[in-house]
């Protein structure tokens, strides 16, 4: 699983790189504007080409997965906690609408001893961030956790091989694509990497 998450920031001409993204072969966007409001998300998201939906997680405002029809939901850690005794209620209706659940996770041991099944689980920071100065990759090795995990913290094109053999399912990409002068470029040559790793 190749996974993309939006920059924090605006970017311009933000939508129409995303339909590149997607043309490009982007299996799994996740979209997160920490500073959106719900009808900013709701703007982003008509700027995207309908067809991509069943492509999108969204991390907030999860009534807008409802709304356009979108692939799941994510639920961030904080979220996760706040929900308490409701979580396993609140993934149960959305996984039964036909919707995916999944979510963020520091530690490995939190992750391992969670009972809720989350269609997958982002963990991170695996290498040190590109997006976030001074986030220090802690390598974690998941070999033994049974569960499809995402690795996510300075995951490049070099790092990819490292990924897999610490036992990841998949990875998720942000500074990787959105730090750099081409993001579509950028794109392409961590999917070609990345499939030339799951074919080995």
């Amino acid at each position: 699983m190749l996974i993309v998450l939006t920059s924090e920031q605006e970017i311009t001409n933000e939508a129409a790189l995303l339909n590149q993204l997607f043309t490009n072969g982007l299996e799994v966007l996740h979209l997160r504007k920490p500073s959106f409001t719900i009808d900013s998300y709701r703007e982003l998201l008509r700027q995207i080409e309908n067809k991509f939906y069943k492509r999108i997680m969204i991390h907030e405002y999860h009534e807008l997965c409802v709304e356009f029809r979108l692939k799941g939901i994510h639920i961030q850690e904080q979220p996760r906690i706040d929900l308490g005794d409701e979580l396993g209620t609140y993934v149960a209706n959305h996984k039964s609408d036909g919707y995916k659940v999944s979510s963020s996770f520091h530690e490995p041991e939190v992750l391992n001893d969670c009972k809720i099944n989350f269609d997958y689980y982002l963990l991170s920071p695996v290498f040190s961030s590109i997006s976030k100065k001074g986030y220090e990759g802690r390598g974690f090795d998941v070999n033994e956790i049974n569960k499809t995990i995402v690795g996510m913290g300075g995951v490049n094109k070099t790092t990819i091989p490292e990924v897999f053999k610490l036992g990841y399912g998949g990875i998720g990409i942000l500074g990787g694509v959105w730090n750099t002068e081409n993001p579509i470029e950028s794109f392409k040559e961590i999917k070609r990497h990345y499939e030339e790793e799951t074919m080995k």
